[in-house]
C-alpha cells in the first residue's frame, strides 16, 4: 500500500510504502474506535497516541455493563414515559372540556342578569394543562 502526504499549501509530497500487516492493524484500529483510516494516520504521525491509564479491557467491560444498565432502565421508563404521555393528553382535553362549561356558565349569568364571577387561579390552571 502506498500512502501518500500532501501539503495544504505549496508543492511536495512524501510517499511512503506500507506493508499490508501494517495496514491491517490501521484500519483495525480504525474501525474499533470508530474514527476515519486518515484521522489513525493523522494521529500516529503526530504522536497524539496515549497509553491508557489501566487496563483498557476492563474499561470496555464496564462501558458494555453500563450500557445494558441504560438499556434495562430505558425498558423500565418507557412504559412510565407513554403513560404520562397519555395522561397528559387527557388533562389537555379535561381542560378543554371545562374551559367551554365555564363559558356556558358564564353565558347563562349574563342571560339571568346575574354578574359572572371570574376565578383567575383556575383560569391560570387551565392554561398551564393546555400548554403542557
Amino acid at each position: 500500500m502506498k500512502l501518500i502526504i500532501k501539503p495544504n499549501k505549496g508543492f511536495g509530497k512524501i510517499e511512503v510504502e506500507i506493508d499490508e500487516e501494517l495496514w491491517g492493524e490501521i484500519e483495525h484500529l480504525s474501525e474499533r474506535y470508530g474514527v476515519s483510516v486518515e484521522r489513525v494516520i493523522e494521529m500516529a504521525l503526530t504522536r497524539e497516541f496515549r497509553e491508557p491509564k489501566g487496563n483498557l479491557e476492563e474499561f470496555e467491560a464496564k462501558i458494555r455493563e453500563l450500557e445494558e444498565k441504560t438499556w434495562e432502565l430505558e425498558k423500565e421508563y418507557a412504559p412510565l414515559r407513554f403513560k404520562a404521555y397519555g395522561l397528559s393528553e387527557d388533562n389537555k382535553i379535561l381542560a378543554i372540556e371545562l374551559s367551554g362549561l365555564i363559558a356556558e356558565n358564564s353565558q347563562l349569568k349574563r342571560f339571568l342578569r346575574m354578574k359572572p364571577e371570574r376565578n383567575l387561579k383556575l383560569r391560570k390552571l387551565i392554561s398551564y394543562y393546555l400548554q403542557g
